[in-house]
Parts: C-alpha cells; structure tokens; sequence
C-alpha cells in the first residue's frame, strides 16, 4: 500500500451514511418558531440556550414554575446527519447558516466547533457517556445522593451499553495488556484502570440528546422557542443596591424584536445556560464583564466583572492513525482507560466506506473544517477533496484512531468580544501546553497509544510494515490544524503533541465558581442572574464532560426547585 494512500485514510473515517433512518419528533406540543412568540411575555424563569445543561434544567423547572426555554437553533428531530451513528461528522462539516454546528478556530489555530441546535454539544459529539469521579463530585461541593439521583434521572433517557466489535474489544485488550488496569467492565462511574462507558447512540445506532430529557417536561409549564437568538439580558439599575436582571431582548429568525419580562417575584431568575463561548459572551454583551473591553465596544458597563471570559481551557487531544489490513467497524468512543497519570485513552474507528459515502460529505476529519486534508492549504477545497478521494484504492478508508485527552488541563487562556453580533464567534485562546504538566501528560499517553499498536491483542489491526515511527509522521503530516509544521516528529513525542493538537470538544471555563458564580452558580454582584453550564467548570469532569454537564442541571433545577418551595412554605 503506498505511503500517500494511507494517508489519505484519514479523510474517511466517517464518511459513511448507513441505513439508521433519523429519529422522529417527539410530541413537544410547547416547542415552536420564535416568529410565533408575543412581542412581550413574562416567565418565572427565562433559561438561555437550549443545550446540554438547559434541557434537563427547563424539564426541571417546569414541574412547578412557568419556564421560558430559548434556543438560538433548530430542532435536531428528522435530521439524520444528528441523529444515525454512521453520519458522525456530518454536522460538523456542515458550514451553512443553518448548520446545527458554527465552526470557530481559536487563536492558537485550533479548528473547533460550538453547538447551535436544541440539545447542545449532545447532538454533535461521539456520544460518550461517563460520569465525573467521586473526587471530583466532592471537590466541587455538590450533593453526593442528589448528584447520583440526577445522573440515574439522565441516563433513564439517553444512556445506553454500546456494542463492543473487533476494533473497540482490541482497543480494551490492548489497554489492559499493557497496564492500563484493573479491567473495571462496563460501567458509568470514573474508576482508573480500562472500561466500556455508556454511549448515547442506541443499539440501532441513534443518538439521544440532551433535548429527550424535555420529556420529562410539564408542557403547561414550558415554551421552547427555536431561532431565538437572545441579544442582551435587560437590568434594573436604578433604586436597588445591586444590578437585577428583569428580562431578555431576542430576536426571532425574521429579524422582529421580541422581550420577555421576569414575572412579579423574589426568586424569579434569568439562567444562562449557553455554553463555555455562550455565556461569558452573552454576560459581557449585556454590560456584564472587563469594563475596558466593554468600552471598547460601546457596550453600557453594567457591572465591571473582569473575570468572566478568563481561564478558558480546552482539553487537549493527540491520535494517531493506524490503517488496518483488514476491515472495521464503524465505532465512536466507547472504551476508556483512566490513567494513573492524567490520560484518558480512546478510540473510534471505520470500514472499508467505498460503496457507501457520499462524495460532498466527509465527516469529523474534514477539509470542509480544516482538518485531515492530503490537498495544499491555498487549494483545499471541497472539489478538490472529492477528485483526490475518487481515485483512491478502498483499502485506505480502513482503519481507525487511537487518542489520548489529558485531564484538567492546567494551561488557560482567554476569551474576548470581537463584535456585538451574539451570532458572531468571539476572539478564544486556550494556550494548549502552555504548562509543563499537559505536556507530559499528553507524551505518556501517547506512550500507552505506542503500547497498544505493538499489543499482541491489537496485531491483527496493524500492518507489520508500518514502524511507530512511520505512523506518528504518516499522522503528523495531514494538515489537523493551522500551526506551523516540524520535520521527523517522530524523534520527539513533545514536538509531536504540539504539531498536532485537536480539540474533542471539551472546551470550558470563562465563568468560574469562584470568580464569576458562587457556589450556586449566581453571579458575583448581580441578582437574579444565574450561571448553570460547562463555562463554570474549573476543570472538565471525568473523562468526557457531556453526562455531567446535563447532570447539573437536572442538580440545580432540583435544588433551586426545592429551596424555593422551601421559603415559600416557611412564608405561609
């Protein structure tokens, strides 16, 4: 097989549309088009971004209060590059306006991805499922009974045993073959050693998301509005103490202005829930945030706050691609092995997709986003995609990824308005290994990853001929991001995870417990105004963030729910 052909491999992984039909609707009689919304409207609560953390919130809320859901995207139901495993990357390559994905790429030269549709990130990621270690729970300071009741809440909905076929038994062996132990069997808790996790794909291959938990949802109770893209959160500043948020200004996908006003009531609250890039966003175009930055943009300081936007970070991940002799399944993440040394070790896999892609489409590693490309920057595009992959041999479409992510990280970053547009990207630089540690993390990892490949468990998933070294710089050598590239990286495993650092997703920070929110999630010196996402995350939980994220807001609806009803009850 030649050298340039296994190269290309790497734009084929999950190119294949299989024959899982897309998931149908369910009856949400409260979901509709923002254009149907009243000018005006008034709410017990107004949730901000329909996603990870807000579904399970709203659901939450509504048992007992008067919910307004807003979400800036559409529904994920009937689309099948959302719904079928086999179409996995579909929607991150999909750079149109309506594209439940909007690419951005860091200052670092990272190419990234933030949801834009009901269900969040839960729509657009592998689908691994796995819970945030006992350590972590405790660190936090979140209820221990509570957190367990609200993952069991979540996962009665959208968590499901994955398969386990040839590539992903071989992933699982090889780990524990090489140390990665004890084999802890297939579980949801974060416990070190080798296990099968939870996935959100069910044995048909469909995913769930984050929007099923609206099951759970009182419809009298709720109103989700799609293509709601919320402008500012309004305040009252004058004759209290402190800023009070009263409402919101959207505005629906026609361009009309629509508000939504707080009704009458002490603990009445606006919650954002728009994710790490979403919510420092949203609170710095509302006057919330560096009054410098603000300033310059001619945005009314409502609160000088120079913390939000600070310490963003994004886990950083390595593979390397191994082509297989013989074929494989097609399998998102459903093996971990937890590290003693800050590691998480994965892998996703293909087969032999020559009768089955269609040609305009390339899935998670694509030059539709920058990344995995055989074609010269100035002409990659997709045209010139599609002519390179035609002429290819089917052999290279087999094969697959093994990766690592470190845990934390410790390196931070920042993130900054570039517009007053909330449908425009802001300016976010994580500093991927800007400390020592990441760094070391990421080499032993990549050290488990060369153990794995040269395991007795994975030798049928290898081609003898390929050295280590040949597979680190077949890897190095397509164009994952936009740094500069080094020579021969395969004589150092640092210069390695430098070169080709991608990100999985996992994106966190800007508005920190501590910094920005309290302890419950309220933020610092303004009232009513409530913080409940991954942007308050100090460290991403566990080996993948996606199950904790939509834990905590079944956890805070549960506890806000509960302390309301318990002054109330006090004040009768």
């Amino acid at each position: 097989m030649e050298f340039d052909l296994i190269i290309s491999a790497l734009l084929g992984i999950f190119l294949f549309h299989g024959l899982c039909s897309s998931e149908k609707a369910p009856n949400y009689s409260f979901m509709r088009e923002a254009t149907t919304a009243p000018a005006i409207s008034h709410y017990d609560y107004i949730i901000l971004g329909g996603g990870t953390a807000g579904c399970p919130l709203a659901a939450t809320l509504s048992e007992k209060y008067s919910v307004l859901l807003l979400e800036r995207g559409g529904s994920p139901y009937g689309n099948p590059n959302i719904t079928n495993l086999s179409a996995f990357g579909s929607a991150l390559s999909d750079l149109s306006p309506n594209s439940p994905s909007q690419r951005f790429i860091s200052e670092d030269g990272v190419i990234n991805a933030r949801a834009r549709v009901l269900g969040g990130g839960s729509c657009l990621n592998a689908g691994f499922y796995s819970r945030a270690s006992v350590e972590y729970v405790r660190a936090v300071g979140w209820e221990g009974g509570l957190v367990n009741a609200s993952y069991a809440w979540v996962e009665e909905k959208v968590a499901f045993q994955p398969p386990m076929r040839g590539w992903q038994s071989a992933v699982r062996d090889g780990l524990v073959e090489v140390g990665v132990v004890p084999y802890n069997g297939f579980t949801y808790d974060h416990v070190n050693g080798t296990k099968i996790g939870g996935t959100t794909f069910d044995a048909d291959g469909r995913r769930h998301t984050a929007a099923d938990l609206l099951e759970y949802a009182n419809p009298k109770g709720i109103t989700l509005l799609l293509h709601a893209t919320v402008h500012k959160i309004l305040f009252k500043t004058k004759g209290v103490s402190r800023p009070l948020a009263r409402g919101v200004i959207f505005r629906d996908a026609l361009g009309k202005i629509h508000k939504a006003y707080l009704t009458r009531g002490e603990m009445n609250e606006v919650i954002l829930t728009s994710g790490a890039l979403g919510s420092p966003q949203m609170l710095m175009l509302s006057g919330v945030g560096p009054s410098k930055q603000l300033k310059a943009h001619n945005i009314t300081v409502v609160l000088d706050q120079p913390n939000v936007g600070q310490r963003m970070m994004d886990n950083p991940m390595n593979a390397i691609f191994v082509p297989s002799p013989i074929p494989v399944e097609v399998s998102l993440i459903e093996v971990v092995g937890i590290t003693s040394f800050g590691s998480y070790i994965e892998a996703a896999s293909g087969e032999n997709f020559a009768e089955h892609y269609a040609l305009n489409d390339y899935g998670m590693f694509s030059p539709k986003i920058g990344q995995l490309s055989t074609v010269p920057p100035k002409q990659r595009t997709p045209e010139a995609a599609i002519n390179a992959m035609s002429a290819l041999d089917d052999a290279v479409f087999r094969g697959g990824f093994l990766l690592e992510k470190i845990m934390g990280p410790l390196s931070t970053g920042h993130l900054e308005l570039r517009t007053r547009n909330p449908n425009d990207n802001p300016s976010v630089t994580f500093n991927y290994f800007q400390q020592p540690e990441d760094l070391r993390r990421c080499v032993n990892g990549l050290k488990i990853i060369e153990n794995i490949i040269e395991s007795k468990s994975f030798s049928k998933f290898r081609y003898d001929s390929l050295s280590l070294p040949a597979l680190l710089n077949l890897t190095a050598s397509a164009p994952v991001n936009l740094l500069p590239k080094h020579d021969n990286v395969s004589v150092s495993l640092e210069q390695f995870c430098k070169d080709t650092v991608m990100t999985i997703w996992h994106y966190h920070g800007g508005c920190h417990v501590g910094d920005v929110v309290d302890q419950d999630y309220k933020v610092i010196g303004v009232d009513k105004l409530r913080v409940i996402d991954g942007s308050t995350f100090n460290y991403s939980p566990g080996t993948n963030p996606q199950a904790t994220v939509m834990m905590l807001g079944r956890y805070m609806g549960v506890r806000i729910m509960n302390e309301r009803l318990a002054t109330e009850k006090s004040q009768n």
